[in-house]
């Protein structure tokens, strides 16, 4: 196999992995059936709202679950810089909140979504170029 297709199935596989961990992670906050999600928010944070944190669950949901589609969707590079940065702030939160262990994974997934967001751009270059009947050197690096 080339190693086109190779990269294309990591794509596929962030793609998909990304974008529905971040619509349901977002459609739970309006159920709290995985965990209780205001447990998470940093006593600076909370201090900070002003809004119930229920409320402001909500509002993370409604964002969660945009951005989850836009990944699964047309949205993908946009979505997942969006999804990149946003992971970093709840990686942030966490920290604050002494929540170390799960900071790291949301860190991790933030690069995965870069990661995404990068091979979104670097597909379409791809297809470019196949397109007009250029040479890309993926096919040459197999």
């Amino acid at each position: 196999m080339h190693r086109e297709g190779h990269l294309e199935d990591v794509y596929w596989a962030l793609r998909i992995g990304l974008g529905s961990t971040a619509f349901l992670a977002g459609l739970d906050k309006f159920t709290n059936l995985l965990t209780h999600w205001e447990k998470y928010l940093a006593p600076q944070v909370r201090e900070q709202l002003p809004v119930s944190e229920k409320t402001f669950m909500y509002g993370v949901g409604v964002i969660e679950m945009l951005v989850g589609l836009g990944m699964l969707t047309n949205q993908t590079k946009l979505a997942s810089y969006a999804a990149s940065a946003w992971l970093l702030g709840i990686a942030g939160n966490l920290v604050l909140n002494g929540d170390y262990d799960i900071a790291v994974r949301d860190a991790n997934m933030a690069l995965a979504a870069y990661a995404l967001a990068r091979s979104e751009g670097s597909r379409k270059t791809a297809a470019e170029y196949e397109y007009s009947g250029e040479d890309t050197g993926l096919e040459s690096a197999a």
